[in-house]
């Protein structure tokens, strides 16, 4: 894929994956492309590579992507046992991103538990985040709304939904799925274990309301067939940032199953962003 069909608009459109060292430990993430600056977070057992196809596309549409494995995914190193929350992740991808060095405030999109780091990032750095989206995110346990949230879920239920849920969507990126998840499964049982654990039952209520309050912009999306994290999850999200949301055809993956059109989608609502962005307000005072 091409911006101009010069051999230097390939080279910048062609995606790199590097080792870098972030809070001591080796890290590895994908990038590419010149524009405004997009970090996509990556969903459970998942890597940046995983999400190739859609960060190639964003690159075609003039936006320079960052895609980070997370610590115990996709080939970057684990945090210490201590560390293990969503603020632990969050202050990795500080560091990550100082080292990488976008030199600019980031849009951040968040797919299932990369949305709820995506969440737990935007409030703890409001001063490195311009916008916010949302695909099928973890961290709104429905309270007032009917049908079984995920924190509802048993894990026996969740083991069993997830492989059903996911696979229809990435059936044909299953060589690129299984580089990034295999070895997690592998060699890294514990750190999905404890994410797993994690995201199961995470509440991110207060932080939404304190986002809300500095009227970042934050869109919702989400796939209508989830059974993962249901549409109810999605509905106290959307009721707790006071947002109408976008909901889309598809399961928990549906944006691997139509990558060219979660591309337009999400390209759009990136542009529409970037026009309404009002500077944070880091102070809450």
């Amino acid at each position: 894929m091409s911006l101009g069909g010069s051999k230097e608009a390939d080279k910048i459109n062609q995606l790199h994956w590097r080792r870098i060292v972030v809070q001591g430990k080796g890290a590895y993430y994908g990038s590419a492309g010149k524009g405004r600056a997009v970090v996509l977070l990556h969903g459970w057992a998942l890597g940046g590579r995983s999400y190739k196809g859609i960060l190639r596309r964003l690159v075609a549409q003039n936006w320079r992507v960052y895609a980070p494995g997370f610590p115990g995914f996709g080939g970057t190193s684990s945090l210490d046992s201590s560390a293990v929350s969503l603020s632990g992740y969050a202050n990795w991808l500080a560091d990550f991103l100082d080292v990488v060095h976008p030199n600019e405030p980031v849009a951040v999109v968040g797919h299932s538990f990369g949305g709820g780091v995506g969440i737990q990032f935007a409030h703890d750095f409001p001063e490195k985040v311009r916008s916010l989206v949302l695909v099928n995110s973890v961290g709104t346990p429905a309270k007032d709304f009917k049908g079984k949230s995920l924190a509802e879920k048993s894990f026996l239920e969740l083991a069993f939904r997830f492989p059903i849920d996911s696979l229809p969507g990435i059936s044909h990126i299953i060589p690129t799925v299984v580089t990034d998840a295999l070895p997690n499964f592998l060699f890294n049982p514990k750190a999905l274990w404890k994410v797993a654990t994690m995201a199961h039952k995470v509440e991110l209520y207060k932080e939404l309301d304190e986002l809300k309050r500095r009227r970042l912009p934050v869109v919702v999306l989400w796939g209508d067939k989830d059974k993962i994290i249901p549409q109810v999850d999605s509905q106290a999200l959307c009721k707790a940032l006071g947002a109408t949301g976008e909901v889309l055809p598809g399961g928990h993956s549906w944006l691997f199953t139509e990558p060219e059109a979660f591309t337009e989608i999400l390209t759009n609502v990136l542009e529409v962003a970037e026009k309404n962005n009002i500077d944070p307000d880091i102070n809450p005072n």
